[in-house]
C-alpha cells in the first residue's frame, strides 16, 4: 500500500523539476552570456577606474573610496568602456584618427608574434563582412558524422590542386559560446547554404536551437536542390 500510494507523487515531482530546469536554462544561459560581455568590458574600463582613484585620492579622499566600492567601480568601468569604445570609433572616422590608426596598425605588424595574430584577427573580421564567391555566409554541414549537421560560416572558397574541385573553409561554432570552435574544409557541393542571417544564426547558436529561423534547407545543398521524394505507385 506504502508503495502504491508514493507513486502518484514521485511522477509529478519529476515533471516539475523537468519543468523548472526547463524553465532556468534560457535565464542562465542569457545570464552567462551578459556576464561574460559585462566582464570584458570592466576588464577594459578597470585600469581608468584605478587611475581616476590614484588621481582623486590626495584631493578627494571619500570620492576615491567611493569609487572603490566593488558594484560602484564595476559599473563605472563598464561605462567608461562603453564610452572609450563610441570615442575611438568617433575618432577613427575622421581623418586624423585614422592616421594614427594606421601608424599604430603599422607598429604592431613589427612586434614579433603579436603581428601574426593581429592579421590574423584583421583578416577573418574582414572576410566576415565580405560574401565568399559561390556559396552563402551562413551554411550547414555534416559534423560530427554523415548522419548529423551543424551550423557554421563560411570565411573562404578554396581550390583543390589535384582535382579542381571547389573547397569551402567553414567556421564551426560551439554552442552557447561561439567565440570557441573548430575549422573544417568541405567539398562545396557538400555545404548546404541557407538564407539566414547573421542574428538569426547566432540567436540560433546560443539558445542550443531552442530559437530557430523560420526555414531550415536541410537537403539542399549549394547549387543544387533537394532530392524529389518518392511517391507511392497506385
Amino acid at each position: 500500500m506504502t508503495e502504491k500510494s508514493q507513486e502518484p507523487i514521485v511522477g509529478p515531482k519529476k515533471a516539475y523539476i523537468f519543468a523548472g530546469v526547463l524553465t532556468i536554462i534560457p535565464i542562465l544561459i542569457t545570464w552567462w552570456v551578459v556576464r561574460f560581455i559585462i566582464s570584458l568590458l570592466r576588464d577594459f574600463g578597470g585600469p581608468v577606474v584605478s587611475w581616476l582613484v590614484f588621481i582623486l585620492r590626495p584631493v578627494l579622499p571619500d570620492a576615491a573610496e567611493v569609487l572603490l566600492t566593488p558594484w560602484f567601480e564595476s559599473i563605472l568601468a563598464v561605462i567608461l568602456a562603453l564610452f572609450g569604445f563610441y570615442l575611438l570609433g568617433w575618432i577613427a572616422s575622421r581623418m586624423v584618427g585614422r592616421r594614427l590608426l594606421s601608424a599604430m596598425d603599422a607598429l604592431v605588424h613589427r612586434i614579433p608574434f603579436v603581428s601574426t595574430i593581429y592579421s590574423s584577427v584583421q583578416k577573418f573580421l574582414a572576410v566576415l563582412e565580405q560574401k565568399p564567391d559561390g556559396v552563402q555566409r551562413i551554411v550547414l554541414i555534416d559534423f560530427p558524422s554523415p548522419e548529423m549537421k551543424t551550423v557554421g560560416f563560411v570565411t573562404r572558397t578554396l581550390v583543390d590542386s589535384a582535382s579542381g574541385k571547389l573547397l569551402a573553409a567553414v567556421y564551426v561554432p560551439t554552442t552557447p559560446n561561439p567565440t570557441s570552435g573548430y575549422l573544417e574544409i568541405v567539398p562545396l557541393e557538400n555545404v548546404i547554404s541557407t538564407d539566414w542571417t547573421m542574428d538569426e544564426a547566432m540567436t540560433f547558436i546560443i539558445s542550443g536551437g531552442a530559437v530557430a529561423p523560420p526555414k531550415m534547407n536541410y537537403y539542399k545543398r549549394a547549387g543544387m536542390e533537394a532530392a524529389p521524394e518518392s511517391c507511392p505507385k497506385e
